[in-house]
């Protein structure tokens, strides 16, 4: 069953050919790779607008929605919300504080943490340096990172969280301060120097885990000879018109116009050790800059088709079940061949959904900054409301 939009809405649908984690897209070059020599685009035609929701078929979906929302509100809610179909918002509403102290509310121009939802991003500047063949991403991490401790380890196995490394929040914690930041290098070195153990042999079994993309952080790093945060402004965030968009760095601080993290109890979340590593989380960004990051996959922007194919293949095949994970991407992969890609994110009081039914270029995108799980489930609710009898399984875990 596939996606229900209403008739005022209805264009013809975008196909994708989904095809496994295991293709392979062609030779790359002979290594050493090329020094990077790229030069950022500047996209002009980026801009996103209101779908015409004046139709009256609609006016009871608002309503219905307005109705969810002010329940969510009632139960915690604080952050912002976007729909939208085909580059056209159907939907945004924005609820409560972004700093409760200094009275700001959520407006179009408060940054988030996308916690989690950052990987998305991280992963896809790996998959252009890729498809810029700048990088190969079935060679060993150690091909990247001199001095990285374990063999058999590709960079595909840190996309698709194959590679056994076990979470650094966790085992790091005894070998640092934990309210003083520290960065990726710090992280790797401190991954050479106490060599965790794998959690199982490399690429037999799936485990998230966000060391996975802090290293990929610093393979970008590495290969383009630029900070990850530099990199990101010049080839992704400003290019496309992210203007709120942005890697948190905790020498800086937050910005005035910020979103601040709170407990259930709006007590602030303070910065801790792991705040300072990016890759894995750290970006800012708004829900309208989300969705033109969004809508630059339908327009090949950053990707190729061929690229974004492998990305979206499910890669894990252990266990039975709908839910699996590509390159970067968590995916819902129905029997009737139907497909939901998203990621999920919880960082300190950060709670993030974005979620893209691609076949029909259908997204919702949530943003919270107080602690809220019920915002996981608001995808499966949104859904069901615009879509009236339809219902699909959505996932409501945190990451």
């Amino acid at each position: 069953m596939r996606v229900l939009i209403p008739k005022f809405l209805t264009v013809p649908l975008l196909a994708f050919l989904l095809v496994a984690c295991h293709s392979d897209k062609g030779q790359v070059k002979a290594f050493p790779a090329p020094k990077f020599h790229e030069t950022p685009r500047a996209f002009t035609d980026m801009d996103i607008s209101f779908a015409d929701t004046t139709a009256p078929e609609w006016q009871p979906i608002k309503a219905s929605l307005d109705s969810f929302y002010r329940d969510q509100v009632a139960r915690g809610f604080n952050g912002s919300v976007l729909i939208g179909h085909k580059g056209k918002i159907l939907y945004e509403r924005y609820f409560g504080w972004a700093n409760r102290e200094t009275k700001l509310p959520w407006s179009g121009n408060t940054p988030s943490q996308l916690a989690s939802t950052s990987k998305t991003i991280t992963a896809t500047a790996i998959l252009f340096l890729y498809e810029h063949k700048y990088l190969d991403i079935d060679q060993e991490v150690s091909t990247y990172l001199k001095g990285f401790p374990y063999k058999g380890i590709t960079v595909r196995m840190l996309l698709n969280h194959r590679s056994g490394l076990p979470d650094y929040t966790h085992w790091a914690v005894p070998y640092v301060n934990g309210k003083t930041p520290i960065t990726n290098d710090d992280l790797f070195n401190l991954l050479v120097k106490v060599r965790p153990k794998l959690g199982f042999s490399p690429n037999t079994h799936f485990k998230y885990s966000n060391t996975n993309f802090a290293l990929l952080a610093s393979i970008i790093e590495v290969v383009t000879e630029r900070k990850y945060p530099v990199f990101l402004q010049e080839f992704l965030f400003r290019p496309l018109g992210m203007n709120h968009t942005f890697v948190f760095d905790p020498v800086k601080g937050f910005p005035a116009n910020a979103a601040m993290s709170y407990k259930y109890n709006w007590q602030i979340d303070p910065v801790m050790f792991a705040d300072g590593i990016y890759g894995d989380k750290g970006i800012y960004s708004t829900v309208e800059d989300m969705y033109k990051w969004d809508q630059s996959f339908y327009k090949n922007k950053i990707l190729d088709n061929e690229t974004m194919e492998l990305a979206y293949g499910p890669c894990s095949f252990e266990r039975k079940g709908i839910k699996n994970y590509g390159l970067g991407w968590r995916m819902l992969c129905y029997p009737d061949g139907y497909k939901i890609i998203y990621h999920n994110g919880w960082w300190h009081g950060n709670n993030t959904c974005f979620y893209r039914f691609i076949k029909d270029n259908f997204t919702v995108i949530v943003l919270g900054n107080k602690f809220n799980r019920s915002i996981y489930r608001q995808p499966q609710a949104v859904f069901n409301i615009v879509n009236g009898s339809a219902n699909r399984e959505t996932d409501e875990g945190a990451e």
